[in-house]
């Protein structure tokens, strides 16, 4: 793509903003110059990619525009994602991750803050806590079983007016307790009613993700839109007794019930170009129980669990320790292996992990 190129030139972006949301034909004109400049020099800071200073004063002009939204702008993409995955055959992954945009900034307070970190220690032993500001973006991207991308299906852009730890709140609540519509991890239901809203056929989607997604809420949801997922564990949740268990036995969980499951067998993947690891693989149906504070809310769950945990590792790298948990059918061995791999195809790829993006600071900022 070529910097030059007009707004009413054809290229990649036409079908991608045709039904773009933007109330003004001259916003969604320069919406069309800056993806065909900013895609000419990918990665580049946006005075980069315009080229000269008063591209960018004007590509500034349409970021701080507030009739410029983010689900405006990206509209027009949803709609030829939803074609897309129309025209397309089979299954549909659709992979939710966060991803954090980090800016260098004098004064954090004007663009929000999204974590903090452990920056070593000072002099004096303290340890030296540094908050990082910037803007979270929560998406939902739909791809074919061949790994071939067909766009988002879902986004959300949130940023914080502060930050404690996960650790801090528990002192406080028991977040099992506190109602899903008022947490942060919301986001994970809101993308998967939207992404089904989107696509129109639940029944060819899988949802996967990794461990933050292990929300029970999440399970029940993806049962109710009548759609399947598959993701990582975290959670060692209450479990139904088995038939064969004594009343004595008291409390179940899922990883007992798990652990107590013979292997079915083993497997080898391969893991970066050169090295292949040996792995005993197991699976098993476990009724999975709300957390005790919601379970007047939501009822018992039947979830297949697999476990992956590598034979003999080597000395440079941690072994290979999966759980996942899914609703798909899980009838032998082999489709256990087929739910692994997709978890580790992704996993190997980059597409599940949590991602930092580190940007710099804006050139006309004090």
């Amino acid at each position: 793509m070529s910097g030059d190129t007009g707004a009413g030139a054809a290229g990649w972006h036409d079908d991608e903003v045709v039904s773009a949301g933007l109330p003004d034909k001259r916003l969604a004109r320069r919406f069309v110059r800056l993806l065909d400049q900013m895609s000419a020099a990918p990665g580049q800071p946006v005075p980069a990619a315009c080229g000269d200073w008063a591209a960018t004063k004007a590509a500034y002009r349409f970021f701080d525009n507030p009739r410029v939204t983010e689900h405006g702008m990206l509209a027009g993409h949803f709609a030829a994602t939803a074609m897309r995955c129309a025209a397309s055959e089979g299954p549909i992954l659709i992979l939710q991750d966060t991803t954090e945009f980090i800016y260098s900034r004098a004064q954090p307070g004007k663009i929000g803050f999204t974590k903090t970190i452990n920056a070593g220690r000072y002099k004096a032993g303290q340890p030296n806590v540094v908050t990082l500001c910037g803007v979270l973006m929560h998406s939902s991207l739909a791809v074919t079983l061949g790994g071939t991308p067909l766009g988002l299906t879902a986004a959300k852009f949130w940023t914080r007016t502060k930050f404690k730890g996960t650790w801090t709140l528990k002192r406080h609540v028991n977040p099992t307790r506190v109602p899903i519509e008022t947490k942060e991890s919301y986001r994970w239901l809101e993308n998967l009613r939207q992404s089904m809203a989107l696509v129109g056929t639940p029944e060819r989607c899988v949802h996967v993700a990794d461990r933050e997604s292990d929300i029970y809420e999440l399970f029940c949801l993806a049962q109710d839109l009548g759609t399947r997922f598959l993701v990582r564990v975290q959670t060692n949740r209450l479990a139904g007794a088995p038939a064969d268990a004594e009343p004595r036995d008291g409390a179940h969980r899922v990883f007992a019930q798990l652990s107590a499951t013979p292997w079915a067998g083993r497997h080898y993947v391969a893991i970066g170009q050169d090295e292949t690891a040996c792995v005993h693989v197991k699976f098993a149906a476990i009724q999975t129980l709300p957390p005790i504070g919601k379970q007047k809310r939501y009822s018992p769950q039947l979830l297949t669990y697999i476990h992956a945990l590598e034979i003999d590792p080597p000395a440079g790298r941690p072994p290979i320790d999966w759980k996942l948990v899914t609703n798909l059918p899980v009838g032998d061995f082999t489709m256990a292996i087929e739910k692994l791999m997709v978890r580790l195809a992704l996993e190997s790829r980059g597409v599940s992990q949590g991602n930092e993006v580190w940007l710099p600071r804006r050139r006309d900022e004090a």
